[in-house]
């Protein structure tokens, strides 16, 4: 072991991006040259790490924060709708149409089975296409928009 941080170095650790950040010298997109640590600041001008609720009010207004809702909400609600129904729809076939849902498929196995085996087939693949969707359409924007308020609000280097 030749560098820990203090702490228990057989401690289960989170990796976190942002953890190592300041340390890793990132800093924002265009930006010449990274921010300086907080002690190394002059002191808070209006709109930096003094008046954060305005700062939170900025970034929930923006344009990049609609966007990511937006893009959340496109995907999640009528997924959510899509499930719920074909749910329903299955809960509704086996009480009211037992003959259609008793009819044997091959074997032993019936439409009733087939049905509900599906349903545990559908929720893997939401599933998957939800983190895919994440991955592909809202985490780098969202990653870009937590690094802005980070570093706005003076948090962007985590002891």
């Amino acid at each position: 072991m030749d560098k820990h941080d203090g702490g228990d170095p057989l401690a289960l650790r989170v990796d976190d991006p942002w953890r190592d950040a300041g340390a890793a010298g990132l800093w924002l997109p265009g930006q010449t040259v990274p921010a300086a640590p907080p002690e190394e600041r002059a002191p808070a001008a209006a709109g930096t790490t003094g008046d954060r609720g305005a700062i939170y009010e900025e970034v929930q207004l923006s344009a990049a924060f609609r966007e990511v809702r937006q893009r959340y909400r496109g995907f999640a609600f009528p997924m959510a709708a899509a499930f719920v129904t074909w749910y329903l729809l299955y809960v509704v076939m086996a009480t009211t149409a037992p003959g259609l849902m008793g009819r044997r498929v091959a074997g032993q196995v019936n439409v009733a089975m087939v049905a509900g085996l599906a349903q545990f087939a559908t929720t893997f693949l939401l599933t998957w296409a939800y983190a895919r969707h994440a991955r592909l359409r809202r985490d780098q924007a969202a990653l870009d928009l937590r690094w802005t308020l980070a570093t706005r609000t003076g948090q962007e280097r985590v002891r």
